[in-house]
């Protein structure tokens, strides 16, 4: 703002009206006394606030939320294993110091963190307008819990789109998924797994279900055999068609997708004021037009994106490099968000959100930017150096003679997806993870009740058909569980089997957990339900690692040790 401008209500800077509250640790929206309006819209009808915002900040409109109690459909018989879980998002988010919405883009576009000040309805609502959603219908959750583990899959296409984007990508392409991360983040928010998926890696893309602009739905037929790419824009194929490959590929359900072209990375990089890479020799590179000296750089707009797209400056020059390249700078622009300069500047928050948001398309069961903002603070918890950064395993492609495409690693790979499924930690969270396993081994040790006195409901939660009903004729008949009840499906499906009860009954929990082979990170304390007789009875879900009933159910897995993992924390030198 020059001189002649100070004082002028339309030429105030927005992000200067953005003043951190020391009582609340909020940024709120400060005008002053004799401006008529803010810069920053406000809902129709509302009245313009003189000094501060009408809106209390960080409050929003709470979303309604599930009916109290309402858990699982009950009386309905068993039926094949349920289809998508319907999360449901909402609530208000809780107060904290120096706000950040923390969101996660990657690939030939760059990993984007969204940082928007904590306070203001208003400031939301005026994000919200900024953002691009695509209906991705049951592909995806229809809302975010912040009490759960969640996978978030960031997709870079290389579609051309924006001016200064000609000498990048594909000029004819339709927009394929060049780059692909699955985000994981684990329920206690301890650590993240960060998981590339090559776009060259060959995959069996299925059948997808295509919401079109009419409101009708067409099914766009899947293809075996083909690089994981083709799985956006090939054939009219959405970002739920990538969802659901990422399903098909690992077995892991991605929660939402996340998706920005070349333009964000030019926009965002900007925005935060560069990022610091660190090369281990001269590059010269004149296809992605990439020079850079042996050292340390702070790189931004159109240098950002050459650094990520560069295909000839390291390693043996191929994608999988490239990974490597785009993951190290991903963890360089974690270690710069968490800094104090960023988090304490409302100018440096606005222009990231405005931009951010602006860059993003996502699906809309976090199209709000009150549910963003919700997924970015459970995001901000994580710790940078607990954020790992992996590459699916994979193997040189054995039908090809010029090596072009990789397979998934069949001895590796499992393991790796497993872990994930499992929220089972790549970092060293040695502490907590020890006093977490110490905690959960006690829920085995105590006294025991006679088999006669368990009242259990059990529900099938991924389970083979049947699997309800064989569990319990076994119980009844061979086990001597005689108050046992078969309840059909649970509401949503569950990857592992679990015990849910009341401190009450944990002498019952523990006998069945004897019975079945439950280990003890199956049992879960906390409530019971009330059975068709009205008497509590502890619940027992059966999920997709039950194997039949007398079968011991397996322990969640270690994560197992993979080659080039790396965390978010150091600065690696790319060579």
């Amino acid at each position: 703002m020059d001189a002649q401008g100070r004082g002028r209500a339309d030429d105030i800077d927005p992000a200067d009206q953005w003043v951190l509250n020391p009582d609340t640790g909020e940024y709120e929206l400060r005008l002053p006394p004799s401006s008529p309006q803010s810069s920053v819209p406000r809902p129709r009808g509302a009245a313009a606030p003189a000094g501060r915002s009408r809106s209390a900040p960080g409050r929003e409109a709470p979303a309604p939320d599930a009916l109290p109690g309402q858990r699982r459909r009950r009386g309905a018989p068993e039926e094949p294993p349920p289809g998508r879980r319907r999360g449901h998002g909402g609530g208000r988010p809780k107060k904290g110091k120096a706000k950040k919405i923390l969101l996660w883009t990657g690939g030939s576009m760059a990993f984007v963190l969204v940082v928007a000040a904590g306070g203001g309805y208003l400031y939301l609502k005026h994000l919200e307008g900024n953002i691009t959603t695509t209906d991705v219908g049951d592909a995806a959750k229809s809302g975010f819990s912040k009490d759960e583990a969640f996978n978030l899959l960031i997709i870079g296409t290389d579609k051309r789109t924006g001016a200064g984007n000609e000498g990048y990508g594909d000029k004819n392409s339709v927009g394929h998924a060049d780059t692909n991360i699955l985000l994981h983040v684990a329920k206690d928010r301890s650590n993240a797994t960060a998981l590339s998926i090559p776009r060259d890696l060959i995959a069996n893309i299925p059948d997808c279900p295509t919401k079109q602009e009419d409101g009708t739905t067409k099914v766009i037929k899947g293809t075996p055999n083909v690089r994981f790419n083709t799985s956006l824009g090939q054939d009219d194929r959405d970002p739920g068609c990538t969802m659901r490959t990422v399903r098909e590929v690992t077995g892991i359900e991605p929660d939402h997708f996340m998706m920005a072209d070349f333009n964000a990375v030019k926009t965002l990089t900007s925005a935060v004021g560069g990022v610091e890479v660190c090369v281990g020799k001269d590059v010269n590179d004149p296809d992605s037009h990439l020079k850079l000296t042996k050292g340390k750089h702070t790189i931004e707009g159109e240098q950002a994106l050459a650094f990520l797209r560069t295909r000839h400056s390291f390693g043996n020059e191929g994608d999988l490099d490239r990974i490597k390249v785009q993951q190290q700078f991903l963890g360089s622009l974690a270690r710069k968000m968490s800094s104090s300069d960023t988090l304490t500047s409302p100018t440096k928050l606005y222009k990231l959100a405005e931009a951010a948001t602006k860059a993003l398309t996502v699906d809309t069961g976090i199209g709000k930017a009150s549910t963003l903002k919700d997924m970015a603070l459970e995001l901000k918890k994580v710790p940078p150096k607990n954020i790992t950064f992996l590459t699916v395993p994979v193997l040189d492609n054995p039908a090809e003679k010029v090596k072009a495409t990789v397979v998934v690693n069949q001895s590796q790979a499992p393991a790796v997806f497993q872990a994930i499924k499992d929220d089972v930690s790549f970092s060293a969270v040695k502490q907590k993870e020890k006093k977490e396993k110490a905690a959960v081994a006690a829920r085995l040790k105590g006294s025991r009740s006679s088999a006669a006195d368990i009242r259990v409901d059990i529900y099938n939660g991924g389970a083979a058909a049947g699997s309800a009903q064989e569990t319990l004729s076994w119980l009844q008949n061979q086990q001597g569980v005689t108050k046992a009840s078969q309840l059909g499906n649970a509401d949503a499906p569950l990857d592992r089997t679990t015990l849910e009860y009341s401190p009450d009954q944990a002498d019952q929990a523990r006998k069945l957990a004897d019975l079945m082979g439950l280990p003890a990170s199956a049992l879960k304390p906390g409530e019971s339900e009330k059975n068709a007789q009205g008497l509590p009875a502890i619940v027992l879900t059966l999920g997709k690692d039950f194997k039949g009933a007398g079968v011991p159910v397996k322990a969640a897995s270690k994560a197992p040790d993979v080659q080039g993992k790396q965390t978010a924390d150091k600065q690696i030198c790319s060579t």
